[in-house]
C-alpha cells in the first residue's frame, strides 16, 4: 500500500491527507483534487486518484517480476471484494476508501475496471489499432471521470458520455507526450500505445523510436506527419467532451474547464515542437497555467 510507512499507523483521516498528496504529486499537467474545488470533495476525490495511481505503480513502477506485479493488483481486488461484502477490509487505506464509497454512494465497478487496465499493462505491450486503445481508455481513463461524476451527483448519460470523450482524450495526451517513458518500461519490454496499423502506414518502424528515445536519429518527417495525425484525432476528441465544462456550475465546473484547458495546451505545445517529445517533453509553466485560468474563467 503506502510504501514508507506501516499501514497499520494510518487512521483514515490520515490516509485520506496522503492520498491527497499522493495524488497531486503525481498528474503535473492536470489539477488534481485542486484548491478550485469545493473543500468537501477534495478528499474525496484524493482517494479516488490515490487508488488508481497505488494500483498504476504497481503495473509500471520498480523491479517487481509480472507475476509479483499482478499479485499486488489482485490483492487490491480481494480488498474491493471485500467491501462489496460489507466485510472490512485487511487495511487502514480500504477501510477509508470503503468509508468514502459508502457515504458518496458510488459504484465499485469503476474500480475493477481501473484494475483490469493496470493488470492489462502489465501483460499488453502492443496495440493493433485504435479501438483497442480505445478499449483500454475505457478502463484506465473513463471511470474516474465516472466516479467523479456521481461524486458531484451528474452521472446522467449525456455527461457520461462527454467526460467519458475527456478521459480518453486525456489518456491518448499522455500517451502521446510519454511515448519515450513508456518505451523503456515494463520489465525491459518496451511498451507501444501508437497504434501498429497507424505506424505502419506512416513508415515508422519500432526500431526508428529506438533510435529518437536514444538520441541517435532526429525526427524525421514521416514521424512529424504521424504525430500531427494522432494530435488532429485527440483535439478532436477532446473538443467534443468540452461541453462539460460549461454543463457542471460553479467550481466543479471550473476545474473541469481547467482540466479541458490544460490538455489543450499539451497538444498545442507538442504541436509547436513539430511531435518531438524525445527532446521536447512538454511541462505546464506559469505562463502555461495562466492561458489555462484565462479560458477556465471565460469559458472559452
Amino acid at each position: 500500500m503506502t510504501k514508507n510507512h506501516p499501514e497499520a499507523l494510518f487512521e483514515p483521516a490520515a490516509i485520506t491527507l496522503q492520498s491527497l498528496n499522493h495524488a497531486a504529486g503525481h498528474y503535473e499537467n492536470f489539477p488534481v483534487a485542486s484548491v478550485f474545488l469545493p473543500k468537501e470533495l477534495r478528499a474525496p476525490i484524493a482517494l479516488i486518484y490515490s487508488f488508481a495511481r497505488q494500483a498504476d505503480d504497481f503495473a509500471d513502477e520498480g523491479d517487481s517480476t509480472i507475476e509479483q506485479r499482478l499479485s499486488a493488483l489482485n490483492k487490491f481486488r480481494d480488498e474491493l471484494d471485500l467491501l462489496q461484502a460489507y466485510i472490512k477490509p485487511q487495511t487502514a487505506f480500504f477501510v477509508a476508501l470503503g468509508v468514502m464509497i459508502r457515504s458518496r454512494n458510488l459504484p465499485f465497478m469503476p474500480f475493477y475496471d481501473l484494475l483490469d487496465a493496470f493488470s492489462q499493462d502489465v501483460t499488453k505491450i502492443r496495440y493493433q489499432n485504435f479501438t483497442e486503445v480505445l478499449d483500454y481508455c475505457s478502463r484506465s481513463a473513463n471511470p474516474i471521470g465516472r466516479l467523479l461524476l456521481h461524486l458531484y451527483q451528474a452521472a446522467t448519460p449525456n455527461n457520461i458520455e462527454l467526460s467519458d470523450n475527456i478521459c480518453s482524450a486525456l489518456q491518448i495526451i499522455n500517451f502521446l507526450q510519454d511515448i519515450a517513458i513508456d518505451f523503456k518500461k515494463n520489465d525491459g519490454k518496451q511498451r507501444i500505445y501508437m497504434c501498429q496499423d497507424e505506424l505502419l502506414k506512416f513508415g515508422i518502424t519500432e526500431q526508428q523510436i529506438a533510435a529518437y528515445v536514444n538520441a541517435s536519429a532526429p525526427v524525421d518527417k514521416e514521424w512529424q506527419q504521424f504525430m500531427q495525425f494522432n494530435l488532429q484525432r485527440v483535439r478532436a476528441l477532446l473538443i467534443t467532451g468540452k461541453p462539460l465544462g460549461r454543463i457542471l456550475k460553479g467550481r466543479i465546473g471550473f476545474e473541469m474547464r481547467m482540466i479541458i484547458a490544460g490538455g489543450e495546451r499539451i497538444i498545442t505545445k507538442i504541436t509547436k515542437v513539430n511531435g518531438d517529445i524525445f527532446n521536447h517533453r512538454p511541462t505546464l509553466n506559469n505562463w502555461d497555467w495562466l492561458l489555462i485560468l484565462t479560458k477556465a474563467l471565460l469559458k472559452i
